[in-house]
C-alpha cells in the first residue's frame, strides 16, 4: 500500500471516530510515518493540537531537577524549582518550565542576568507572597524595577502600597560648618568642613529614615519614640549621603536657610587654623513628606 494510500485510510478512520477518540486517530497517524506538522484540526469538540505539540513543554520541564542551583548576576543562590514556578505568570515560571529558554554558567547553574543582591527579596516574595523589607530599606524603586522585569505583578502592588501608607511628617537637618579661604593669598582649595549633622523631628520618624546610621547618646528621654526631639546626630559627617536618604524614603526639601559669623580676635588654640575659626556657618534644611 502505498502512502497516500495509507494517508487516505487513516483520515477515513478519524471522521468515522467519536470525538473522544479524535487524538488516538491523530496517534495512529503520526506512527504511520507521516511528517508532523504544527497545524489544527477540526473535531465535533472543537479545535484541536496534534500531541506532540503538548508533550514538548512538558519534557521541558521534566529536565529541571527540585533543587536549582542558580546565579543571578553573579551572585550564587539555591532554591527549589516549586519556589521559582510559584507564580505562574512571572518569567521565572517561563524559564523553568521551558516555554522561555535558560541558559546556564561555567559551574552548569543556571544564569539570570539581573541584580542579585536584590533577587533575595524576589525569592522572599516567590516563598511567602510578600515580603518584609529592612527597616532602613534604600532601594525601593531598584526592587519595583526588578519585580516588573520578572512581571511579578503582586511584589510591585506591595512596594507601592508600603510606599503610600509611611506616615506624613517632616525632619529639620543642620549642620555647622567652616569657609575654606586659601593661606597667605594663595589659592589654596580646601574641602568642605563639618563638625556635626543635625537631626530634629519625630524620634520614630527619624529612627525608620536613618537606621542604624542616627546618633542617639545626646539624647536625655530614649523611652517614648511619639515625642519631638532636636538632639539626634548622624555617625557620619556626608551631607548628601543624609539627603540621599530622606528622598528615597519619599521626603523632598521645601526650604532651607542659612548664616555666616565673623568671629573676633580671640586667642587660638595651637594648631587651629585662624581663617576657619574667624568665618563660620551655620545651615538647616527642612524635608516634609506628604
Amino acid at each position: 500500500m502505498t502512502s497516500r494510500e495509507r494517508h487516505t485510510e487513516i483520515l477515513f478512520v478519524v471522521f468515522l471516530f467519536p470525538p473522544r477518540y479524535f487524538h488516538v486517530a491523530v496517534v495512529g497517524r503520526m506512527l504511520k510515518g507521516f511528517p508532523r506538522r504544527g497545524r489544527t484540526c477540526s473535531s465535533p469538540s472543537g479545535p484541536q493540537f496534534w500531541p506532540h505539540r503538548l508533550t514538548a513543554s512538558m519534557s521541558d520541564a521534566a529536565e529541571f531537577p527540585p533543587i536549582i542551583e542558580l546565579n543571578v548576576g553573579g551572585v550564587p543562590y539555591t532554591t527549589t524549582l516549586k519556589t521559582l514556578t510559584s507564580q505562574p505568570d512571572s518569567q521565572l515560571y517561563a524559564l523553568f518550565t521551558g516555554r522561555d529558554p535558560v541558559v546556564k554558567d561555567v559551574k552548569n547553574r543556571y544564569f539570570i542576568d539581573r541584580d542579585g543582591v536584590l533577587f533575595r527579596y524576589v525569592l522572599d516574595f516567590l516563598r511567602d507572597g510578600n515580603v518584609v523589607l529592612p527597616e532602613c530599606f534604600r532601594e525601593r524603586e531598584r526592587l519595583k524595577r526588578e519585580a516588573e522585569k520578572y512581571l511579578l505583578h503582586g511584589l510591585v502592588e506591595s512596594i507601592v502600597c508600603e510606599s503610600k501608607s509611611r506616615p506624613a511628617g517632616s525632619i529639620t537637618i543642620g549642620y555647622r560648618g567652616s569657609f575654606q579661604f586659601g593661606k597667605d593669598g594663595l589659592a589654596d582649595v580646601k574641602f568642605r568642613k563639618l563638625s556635626r549633622i543635625l537631626v530634629c523631628g519625630k524620634v520614630d520618624l527619624c529612627r525608620s529614615v536613618f537606621g542604624e546610621t542616627l546618633n542617639e547618646s545626646r539624647d536625655p528621654d530614649h523611652g517614648h519614640s511619639e515625642r519631638y526631639t532636636s538632639r539626634f546626630f548622624l555617625k557620619h559627617s556626608f551631607l548628601e549621603q543624609a539627603f540621599d536618604m530622606l528622598v528615597e524614603q519619599g521626603f523632598k526639601l521645601h526650604g532651607s536657610c542659612g548664616s555666616g559669623t565673623a568671629g573676633g580676635g580671640a586667642e587660638l588654640k595651637p594648631g587651629v587654623d585662624a581663617e576657619e575659626n574667624r568665618w563660620n556657618h551655620y545651615n538647616e534644611f527642612v524635608f516634609v513628606r506628604e
